[in-house]
């Protein structure tokens, strides 16, 4: 079968099992779109304000389906807006394509209209990255691209088209779908040394990443934590890996996370870390990080174990396989002392939580639970409103908390929304901040032509909280422009978007507008006021350790 570039590129995404696209056109990539129309009954492509909400957009379907997201763009800036969102999917081990057009082969390296080596640009926050100098590469170079993105840890990977290797033809022969590289467990040496730290432990804690959830592995880790009597928490990633209200589950841990899930760890005497990063939101001063404790790592990607901290024992390898191999190696047990602190860390959260009525971000969130679906997806964008979300708010579904970790990418969470939305082939959820969405605001336009059933709750405190809140603790009360002052009315601009939209100042008044907008057919937006001086609590001081962890404000 005799095909254009743009005609072969088309078929292998259909053919990779790719249903919906999100880009947006230019003179270097119209033949792909060319090829796009023709084959619209086959392959769906969204339409997005900017390259960057296309990219969010791919980002988000790809949380919540597991599948590769594909984004499309032109050369010059319509693929330097695409570098933030390719980022922001780097950090978070997300399974993405980003296609982009570019000059003629014989403009190469010559300054002409809208060049840019985008591969060089990228290189770093790419798993890789290809230029297809000829036709006869691209089919090929696809494939290859939907394997590497899935494979081990996943991540994005670019290609770059010239445009006359989209004009040029050659034959396509169909292939059947590529599968990623069949996944590994760690060594059986390994498996027996971790099997060997964990039958000793007397206070084990559990802790799990967004690994995880790509490798489908949460009945394994609950069969470990059941089986050796652990508690669980989580980084930022692994939220909604496993049900919210799970006896065992603690919630996130962390600079941010529940005070009872950072205690369990801080006081463990073994950490069986699973598909997840140290950090230095999860570790604060390394120097004093569960110094009690030993760890045992297992993670797919080897570069992670003893990178940031000394693991006993690290497991490169498949978290799910690697787990159904240590399990018959362990001893069942009760562990009823190490339980009983848990339980009085449990009871300690307890008594620091923010109890007070009105309209405080706590009570918002727990309104906003009320009306979540158990396959409801989240997104949210950084900042406040992105911790207490990953605080407060109920998953009973994996992939269904969409938010930026690695990258901290304000703007994010319109355009994920909308990809959770095609994702899920359901109704999402926005949970932002009047900054963030300021930032992204204009992916309305998106929503509403496609009437996409999106809920946006604004935290609308009128500045920029969480920089605020750290000027207030640490730099004297200096608020230099974090004061926001600005005089938008998002419910008009909403309504002047093509969508709806109101403002609210009390719990009474959310309810009843998040209920209007849960029913409406395109997006909703809700402006939900709260005070500037809201605090995001717990919190680790920087260069702090749980040692001097703040629950309220005057410790």
């Amino acid at each position: 079968m005799l095909l254009s570039g743009a005609d072969i590129l088309v078929k292998t995404l259909i053919e990779q099992g790719c249903d919906t696209v999100f880009g947006y056109p230019g003179g270097q990539i119209l033949n792909v779109y060319d090829s796009l129309y023709t084959h619209q009954d086959q392959i769906n492509h969204i339409l997005t304000a900017h390259e960057q909400g296309a990219a969010h957009a791919a980002d988000g379907y790809a949380r919540t389906t597991g599948k590769v997201g594909v984004v499309i763009s032109t050369s010059g800036p319509g693929a330097t807006n695409l570098v933030t969102g390719i980022a922001t999917a780097y950090l978070d081990s997300i399974p993405m394509v980003a296609i982009c057009g570019n000059v003629p082969t014989t403009q190469i390296g010559t300054d002409s209209f809208q060049e840019l080596d985008i591969t060089g640009v990228t290189l770093p926050i790419t798993k890789h990255n290809y230029f297809v100098g000829s036709v006869e590469q691209l089919a090929d170079t696809i494939r290859e691209a939907f394997v590497l993105a899935k494979s081990g840890r996943p991540g994005p990977v670019l290609i770059d088209v010239p445009k006359d290797v989209q004009i040029a033809k050659c034959e396509y022969v169909p292939q059947p779908p590529a599968k990623p590289t069949s996944p590994q467990a760690a060594k059986d040496i390994r498996i027996e040394e971790a099997a060997k730290l964990i039958n000793a432990a007397k206070r084990p804690y559990i802790y799990f990443g967004g690994g995880v959830i790509a490798a489908s592995a949460q009945e394994e880790m609950l069969a470990l934590a059941n089986k050796i009597d652990a508690p669980v928490g989580c980084s930022m990633m692994g939220l909604s890996g496993i049900p919210t209200d799970h006896p065992r589950f603690l919630g996130m841990q962390g600079m941010h996370g529940h005070y009872a899930s950072s205690m369990s760890m801080h006081n463990a005497d073994l950490i069986i870390s699973l598909g997840v990063r140290f950090n230095d939101r999860v570790t604060g001063n390394r120097a004093k990080f569960a110094t009690n404790a030993k760890i045992v790592h297992i993670d797919v990607d080897g570069s992670e174990l003893c990178k940031t901290v000394h693991a006993t024992c690290g497991l490169r390898g498949d978290v799910k396989l690697t787990l159904q191999k240590l399990l018959p190696m362990l001893e069942e047990g009760q562990k009823p002392e190490w339980i009983s602190q848990v339980n009085a860390f449990r009871k300690e959260e307890t008594d620091y939580q923010d109890n007070r009525d009105g309209l405080t971000p706590r009570n918002a969130l727990l309104t906003l639970n009320r009306h979540l679906g158990s396959n409801t997806a989240v997104a949210t964008d950084v900042g406040q409103h992105q911790m207490w979300s990953a605080q407060h708010l109920f998953f009973r579904t994996p992939r269904r908390f969409v938010s930026s970790g690695g990258l901290g990418t304000m703007g994010f969470g319109l355009g994920a929304a909308i990809g959770a939305a095609f994702g899920t082939g359901e109704r999402s959820v926005l949970v932002t901040g009047d900054g963030s969405f300021g930032m992204c605001l204009n992916e309305l336009a998106t929503a509403a032509s496609y009437n996409i059933p999106v809920v946006v709750l604004i935290m609308n405190n009128g500045v920029l909280g969480m920089v605020r809140q750290w000027q207030t603790l640490f730099y004297n009360k200096h608020y230099s422009n974090t004061v926001l002052n600005r005089k938008t009315d998002f419910s008009a601009l909403a309504r002047a978007f093509g969508a709806d939209g109101e403002a609210v100042s009390t719990v009474q008044e959310l309810d009843a507008a998040l209920t209007r907008a849960f029913k409406q057919e395109g997006p909703y937006v809700v402006d939900c006021r709260i005070d500037k001086d809201e605090f995001v609590l717990p919190m680790l001081p920087p260069g702090g350790s749980m040692d001097n962890i703040i629950v309220r404000i005057g410790d």
